[in-house]
């Protein structure tokens, strides 16, 4: 019963089925977009908040043209704050004229005014940044986004390590709950009393279980590759979708190319 368990695909995959625009588009368009607004969001100038909005009007628009509810890329970007704020520190260290001095005894903490603005920049191009990601993985299937960084040319070794990754995270999920349930069973108190086993105890079995995921994990990965091996399995991701670009494809990808640019000149120029 434990090899039948039915996999957790919604704790992973975010894809949300639609028949929009974006998700029609061909999948190197949208990866080659999203690469190439990231890597735009990085390059603009610190301060440039009317190429961020006109950036966020991007972001707004593709996912109007997705049909994805209302909010839904802000509320997932909230993921990254806690990573963006690790560049707080540029606040006080940064030199530049003062905007606030607060002290007590000797020591005294500066705020400047261009660390203001860098911290600022650095959490509207994470925000930007994330919510086109997950914009990404959520008109496109994971399998399509796979095969859209072989016709990019990507090595093949990393396209297996990715996708391998992905389909058997699945797995460790599974397993790791199946550990979880072995352990609450053999873990419990009469009702009314404190929590079934004390804190070491709790400690040596959660060191046990991950040596024991990582056993299995092993174990699966040499049998499912064997199995592979003998299906047919040669290093490559064999597909029966054709990804030909279309007429479609190459007009949006120049348009969503042209107001990249567009958001870098008025970065630089305003």
């Amino acid at each position: 019963a434990g090899e039948n368990t039915p996999m957790h695909i919604s704790s992973f995959d975010r894809y949300k089925e639609h028949d929009s625009l974006v998700h029609r588009l061909d999948p190197r368009v949208k990866v080659l977009v999203t690469i190439l607004y990231i890597l735009s969001n990085g390059l603009l100038p610190d301060g440039a908040w009317a190429a961020f909005a006109v950036a966020w009007g991007f972001l707004l628009l593709a996912g109007q043209l997705s049909h994805l509810p209302p909010g839904y890329l802000f509320r997932r970007s909230f993921i990254a704050l806690p990573f963006a704020l690790a560049a707080i520190t540029v606040i006080f260290t940064m030199p530049g004229p003062t905007m606030a001095i607060w002290g007590w005894g000797e020591r005294t903490v500066v705020i400047s005014q261009p660390g203001v603005i860098r911290f600022a920049s650095i959490m509207a191009r994470s925000w930007l940044s994330v919510q086109m990601a997950i914009l990404l993985t959520t008109v496109s299937r994971f399998p399509d986004l796979l095969h859209a960084l072989q016709h990019l040319r990507m090595p093949r070794i990393l396209i297996a390590i990715i996708s391998f990754m992905y389909r058997y995270l699945f797995v460790l999920a599974d397993e790791a709950m199946r550990l979880l349930r072995a352990r609450e069973s053999r873990s419990a108190a009469p009702v009314g009393g404190g929590g079934g086993g004390s804190l070491i105890w709790r400690a040596k079995v959660a060191g046990s279980m991950v040596g024991q995921l990582l056993l299995r994990s092993f174990e699966r990965s040499d049998r499912v590759y064997n199995a592979m091996l003998a299906r047919g399995y040669r290093g490559q991701l064999l597909t029966m979708t054709p990804h030909v670009m279309a007429a479609q494809d190459w007009r949006i990808g120049g348009a969503a190319l042209m107001l990249i640019i567009a958001i870098q000149l008025s970065g630089h120029l305003l």
